[in-house]
């Protein structure tokens, strides 16, 4: 017999409704499998925090959001000084709003 019948023969007879709800009930008794933890990069948490565009960021880092998207993609390192603004970012991302507004109140005068 053939895989295509033998396939056919087997799916005649479940019934996926029923494999289906019982699926449902099993994750919600927390019986299915584990969910994958992603790790996510410590620039990305700092960004998100600081709650700056990647445009605001990159101003601040002194990068192209293209090198931006290359950290938050762990594609490249941070620099030295690059780390030492992240980790600000994520301590203090307040701060970071404060240095962004300086800059562009100078840039008006």
């Amino acid at each position: 017999m053939s895989a295509l019948k033998q396939l056919r023969k087997r799916d005649a007879k479940r019934d996926l409704g029923a494999e289906l709800l019982q699926s449902v009930r099993e994750m919600k008794a927390g019986k299915g499998k584990a969910a994958a933890q992603i790790a996510v990069p410590e620039v990305v948490m700092a960004r998100m925090k600081s709650d700056l565009s990647q445009s605001e960021f990159t101003q601040l880092l002194g990068v192209s959001v293209r090198t931006l998207q290359d950290l938050q993609q762990s594609c490249r390192i941070p620099s030295g000084a690059a780390q030492t603004l992240i980790a600000i970012a994520q301590q203090q991302p307040k701060v970071l709003k404060q240095v962004l507004k300086a800059q562009d109140d100078a840039q008006t005068q």
